[in-house]
């Protein structure tokens, strides 16, 4: 059985999400069900988009969903610190890396996007 080699930024992600499941399992009660049960929907949401963009061929769509998806994440970890319910430590971290795993995903895109324009010469 050949082993498949899992995309970068697939493996960052869900390292992240990790991360980031703890800190909500932290929120306080009554932001954990509002506002928690959004972000964590929203991380769970674009590790699914990628898994999907690593096993299929129909890629560029599923990447821009998940750069859009991440972005609403963005604003939603600097409302929790703003609110105070992350510090600005966990801020900084979720930023890096919320920045990290958006450029490989912009990345990724455009190489899939580079390759399909790409003319297939017939002789």
């Amino acid at each position: 059985m050949v082993e498949r080699k899992l995309p970068e930024v697939l493996v960052k992600w869900y390292d992240y999400s990790n991360w980031l499941l703890d800190r909500i399992d932290a929120f306080p009660k009554n932001q954990r069900f509002i506002f928690g049960q959004r972000m964590a929907d929203l991380v769970l949401s674009i590790l699914e988009i990628l898994v999907e963009a690593t096993y299929t061929r129909e890629k560029a769509a599923l990447l821009q969903q998940a750069n859009r998806k991440m972005e609403v994440l963005r604003w939603l970890t600097r409302m929790a610190k703003d609110r105070e319910i992350i510090t600005p430590r966990q801020y900084e971290f979720s930023s890096e890396r919320l920045l990290e795993c958006g450029k490989m995903v912009g990345g990724w895109r455009k190489q899939v996007t580079d390759v399909s324009k790409t003319p297939v010469s017939g002789a």
